[in-house]
């Protein structure tokens, strides 16, 4: 064995014990994680804040103003707070405290988890430049190397957002949950040695196209948690303002997220930004196409199931603008589209026979 399938076998190796590294923190994130929803359920002045809340929420609250008097007196004036709404008819309700309930405690596992989280992509990042470097291409050329990646993109795009203070720590445990399931899978069922790749993807438009995809699946992830969220939350919502008592699930958990109207526009704001971005992933790949195969379109399963994305997201984005398919029926018609996703991802790749199949698991 030369030096330089030596060095690469010990690159690939190094990236291993990177990944399984960082399941290992990420395992710590997640606990971190359900502690803060826990103590910050439990703890009284987490309950106080979700009360305080609700009660501003029927008040709808005022602002002061002190406006000088003649004399040189002051006089408070009260004004009515402005909520803004997603959409025609919902309620105007504001974010709940937040997982940590508004609690110290709480909030302190919070932050931890935060930190857990922040050091497993570092390590996991580490994993994927590994693997990179140990194959010497871009580090998607399989299922294997699409699903490490895929993950790592999804949490840094996570931080990012809170960097930005963005209110999405509510995301965290949902999130770290479904990073440590596909890395599961990816090491245990999708695993694929390093390799050189069939010389059809011997191409700059890897690196384009195939990241792009990554980006956006890892931003329609986002988008899809916060859609699944706005409809459990809509529903508490719905209970309390027809007068029901909630279970203790969504007295718990429910009432600490943001609210269904701030969820609908964070999921709609998120699908309708990477959009665009989706939309030159498929050009980007017809053109590839052309350049591979010697067409652009050929009705590959993979080509279909994109254009089947596309335009299921385009039917959610129309539905948004449409004044009577907001709310609910939208979210649903977003939870289609992120399905068809997934499928694009994991079932055409594992279950049908295609030109894309050269990935392999």
């Amino acid at each position: 064995m030369n030096l330089a399938a030596a060095t690469n076998e010990n690159l690939a190796h190094t990236s291993n014990v990177l990944i399984y590294s960082s399941m290992a923190v990420y395992t710590l994130a997640f606990f971190a994680h359900i502690a803060e929803w826990v103590f910050g359920s439990r703890s009284k002045v987490g309950r106080t804040a979700a009360a305080l809340t609700t009660e501003e929420a029927a008040t709808a609250g005022t602002v002061k103003v002190q406006v000088a008097q003649k004399g040189g007196t002051t006089a408070v004036l009260e004004r009515p707070k402005i909520v803004t709404r997603s959409a025609a008819g919902t309620r105007d309700v504001p974010d709940g405290p937040g997982a940590a309930g508004g609690t110290f405690k709480g909030d302190l596992y919070g932050r931890i988890a935060v930190s857990m989280t922040v050091l497993a992509f570092l390590v996991q990042a580490g994993g994927v430049v590994a693997r990179a470097m140990s194959v010497q291409r871009a580090p998607w050329g399989n299922m294997y190397e699409f699903s490490i990646t895929f993950s790592v993109v999804a949490v840094g795009a996570y931080l990012i957002l809170l960097a930005l203070k963005k209110n999405v720590r509510w995301m965290g445990l949902i999130l770290v949950t479904v990073v440590l399931l596909d890395l599961g899978i990816a090491t245990t069922v999708l695993y694929t040695s390093s390799d050189q790749l069939v010389p059809a993807l011997h191409s700059y438009w890897l690196w384009i196209h195939v990241s792009t995809a990554i980006i956006c699946g890892a931003v329609f992830f986002i988008g899809g948690a916060g859609t699944l969220m706005y409809l459990f939350r809509d529903s508490y919502e719905s209970k309390i303002a027809n007068g029901r008592q909630p279970g203790a699930f969504a007295e718990s958990v429910l009432s600490r997220l943001p609210s269904a109207s701030s969820l609908d526009k964070f999921s709609y704001r998120i699908n309708a930004a990477v959009f665009p971005l989706w939309t030159f992933t498929i050009i980007a790949g017809a053109i590839w196409a052309g350049d591979a195969w010697g067409r652009y379109w050929g009705w590959d399963p993979k080509e279909v199931w994109s254009f089947i994305t596309w335009v299921a997201y385009a039917c959610y984005l129309h539905a948004r603008a449409t004044a009577g398919w907001k709310g609910r029926k939208a979210a649903y018609l977003a939870l289609i589209a992120f399905g068809c996703w997934i499928f694009n991802y994991y079932g055409v790749n594992i279950f049908v026979t295609g030109k894309h199949s050269y990935a392999g698991v």
